[in-house]
């Protein structure tokens, strides 16, 4: 299978049996969860957006504030989107910060800097490099697009927390590791590392209502 080819419930499937034969941990999960979802989003602006809002919040809230913005603007399109102003943006919850973002992102799209669509079939560094253009697009938004939109099977956001914190309670770490450790570790799980993610949020998603913590 290639890196860039996208995830299927097969291949899921499979890097599932696979990371489970090589992590006990992991196997556990799996036993005591079963398989976690696949956590696909449609590719494109909509869903960009999303993640932007994302960003350093709770996803609760992000998502609240994102259904707010699509009631707002019946087809968020980066063209529809731009007709909204400050004050517009502001009562449905976007700070300053992710006004500026959202709005970068959408100009790069309409005067077409940038071309979601092409994107999709290409390489991992060659969409990094592109959506790291937009003000407000790092990593972990790449990252996050990547995984879920794109589904492609070997990205690991290491700057993610949910995951840090999984991480150290399945492996009973006696501090959180840090992105470059998580990185480190997530080595071990290659060319499935973003199938070893949804194993990690699956558990963290779960630990306070089956899983007793480990720490």
């Amino acid at each position: 299978m290639l890196i860039s080819e996208s995830l299927t419930q097969e291949t899921l499937a499979r890097a599932l049996m696979e990371l489970a034969s090589r992590d006990n941990d992991f196997a556990h999960v799996l036993e005591t969860l079963g398989s976690p979802p696949m956590w696909n989003r449609i590719a494109g602006f909509p869903t960009l957006v999303r993640i932007i809002l994302e960003q350093q919040v709770s996803l609760a809230s992000a998502k609240a504030i994102y259904e707010r913005l699509c009631a707002m603007v019946v087809r968020l399109t980066p063209e529809n989107f731009l007709t909204l102003d400050d004050v517009q943006l502001k009562a449905i919850g976007l700070s300053r910060q992710k006004t500026v973002y959202t709005r970068a992102l959408a100009n790069a799209i309409v005067n077409g800097e940038l071309d979601l669509v092409k994107l999709e079939t290409m390489e991992e560094t060659i969409i990094r490099t592109e959506l790291k253009r937009i003000k407000g697009i790092g990593d972990w938004t790449v990252d996050i697009y990547l995984l879920m939109a794109l589904q492609r099977p070997d990205v690991f956001p290491k700057g993610d927390l949910a995951l840090a914190i999984a991480l150290q309670k399945l492996k009973n770490l006696s501090v959180r590791p840090t992105p470059e450790q998580l990185e480190a570790i997530a080595d071990n799980w290659r060319p499935w590392r973003a199938i070893a993610a949804r194993i990690l949020w699956h558990y963290y998603l779960n630990i306070p209502k089956t899983l007793p913590s480990q720490t």
